[in-house]
């Protein structure tokens, strides 16, 4: 289980065991066998949503040339964009990869890039559905990017329609490693990333991608 769903997990073991309670307390047989089931599906899905499988990061995708996916999801979106982000990004274009996280993916997110961290911003947004576009840009997000000594990589934790909060480790000035764990999105999410134009894109759209282990692009 991942640390960063220590809260949730002892609350739903509170509700969990409280159902189970009342359900002892009822005379209605169906009654107390629905608020059973019921107890046992909270208990287990939140189990389920924050379990941490340990990945093995193959050595050579830590090269500064592999950028691994920081997060466990499908691809929906890799597109050429215009860079909105000139003060921190040095290129005029970027390619934009998007990956969706479904309720049911792993949503530890893990540093896609070895390097130091030189910006991070919580953006306060709103919470539409995750695998919509639109919400890269107006939904609730935090912004973070890694200057690798060659490159600068941007990548962005955008909240869903369920989800609710970003939890994110990262502090400006921090030396991180490609495929360490910095953090998660709650029930269901997305997350983007600026990849210099001129790398080599080596997922496709409706590609399945784990984090840390899934090489999304080689820098050139």
């Amino acid at each position: 289980m991942t640390k960063y769903g220590k809260d949730v997990i002892w609350k739903a073991f509170f509700i969990s065991v409280s159902l189970i309670f009342i359900s002892f307390i009822i005379q209605v047989k169906q009654v107390r066998i629905t608020l059973l089931i019921i107890s046992l599906l909270i208990l287990a899905f939140t189990l389920f949503f924050f379990r941490d499988p340990e990945r093995k990061i193959i050595e050579g995708n830590k090269s500064f040339k592999s950028i691994l996916s920081p997060a466990d999801g499908k691809i929906v979106r890799i597109e050429k964009v215009n860079n909105f982000y000139r003060e921190i990004l040095q290129d005029e274009y970027y390619n934009l990869v998007s990956i969706f996280l479904s309720p049911l993916n792993v949503h530890v997110n893990r540093i896609p890039i070895s390097g130091k961290i030189i910006y991070i911003k919580h953006i306060k947004g709103k919470f539409k559905a995750a695998f919509k576009d639109k919400s890269s840009e107006l939904n609730e997000r935090t912004e973070i990017a890694i200057d690798t000594g060659e490159k600068i990589i941007l990548f962005r934790q955008v909240a869903g329609f369920l989800a609710r909060r970003i939890v994110c480790d990262l502090k400006e000035g921090e030396e991180v490693t490609s495929g360490m764990r910095f953090g998660m999105i709650k029930f269901g999410s997305r997350v983007d990333l600026f990849i210099p134009i001129n790398s080599e894109i080596t997922v496709k759209i409706g590609e399945k991608v784990k984090a840390g282990v899934t090489i999304l692009a080689k820098l050139n």
